[in-house]
């Protein structure tokens, strides 16, 4: 079992991805941009969140048109999974793997705080045992808020691609639950086939008890699963 964890100049979460699969006994392999390792060499691959590039131009842009990721459409096309975590979902968008934008908080400012999401009806077998379950993690973005055309979340919605939606911690989706202001308060989404899931909230800061939640490991497991099956 081979998984790829994305360092590119800038991100700061990928040894806390490795830590979250170590904890799983799976062995992480750091991929970093300049190194042309091939990606068709990994089973699966979750690119890490930070800040690549410096968020120049803007955030995910200049990693979307690395080399590493001129194979990304490819890898996602024959099945494999891929997760992007807060830059990784910026990445994912512009890469165009995962519809609509990330863009500023509506407040205008740095969030890093714990909030509540609730995993919406989602075909995909990452979300596989937390459907319908309140998660507890963190954020720490400054472009977080999703934005789509209302038409294109329609039909991310009945197509059953919303994965998670921002909520209260008794699970009710309000406007005050929304840290962000995106757009139908979604903090994830997939593709349609389900392998590439894109989210803001960071699952591998709540894999461990000491961190305050282990919420965020469930998603782990079920990459884990899904590549022995």
């Amino acid at each position: 079992m081979k998984i790829g964890v994305t360092k590119f100049p800038g991100t700061n979460n990928e040894q806390d991805v490795l830590r979250a699969l170590s904890e799983l006994n799976v062995k992480g392999i750091l991929v970093k941009q300049y190194e042309n390792k091939p990606l068709d060499d990994f089973d699966a691959l979750i690119i890490a969140g930070g800040f690549s590039y410096g968020d120049y131009l803007r955030p995910g842009v200049l990693a979307a048109h690395s080399p590493m990721m001129e194979e990304l459409q490819s890898f996602v096309d024959s099945g494999r999974f891929v997760i992007g975590i807060c830059n990784g979902f910026q990445i994912l968008c512009e890469t165009r793997i995962l519809p609509g934008v990330l863009t500023t908080n509506t407040s205008t400012k740095f969030i890093s705080k714990w909030i509540y999401l609730r995993s919406e009806d989602s075909n995909s077998p990452l979300l596989r045992d937390i459907k319908s379950k309140v998660l507890r993690l963190p954020i720490a973005h400054f472009d977080g808020r999703y934005y789509n055309k209302e038409k294109e979340i329609d039909q991310l919605k009945s197509k059953n691609q919303v994965a998670f939606q921002y909520c209260d911690e008794n699970g009710k989706i309000t406007l005050d639950s929304n840290p962000n202001g995106s757009a139908n308060n979604i903090a994830g989404i997939t593709n349609s086939r389900g392998n590439a899931l894109g989210l803001m909230p960071h699952p591998e800061r709540a894999s461990f008890e000491y961190l305050g939640s282990k919420d965020g490991m469930q998603i782990f497991v079920n990459l884990l699963e899904e590549i022995k099956c």
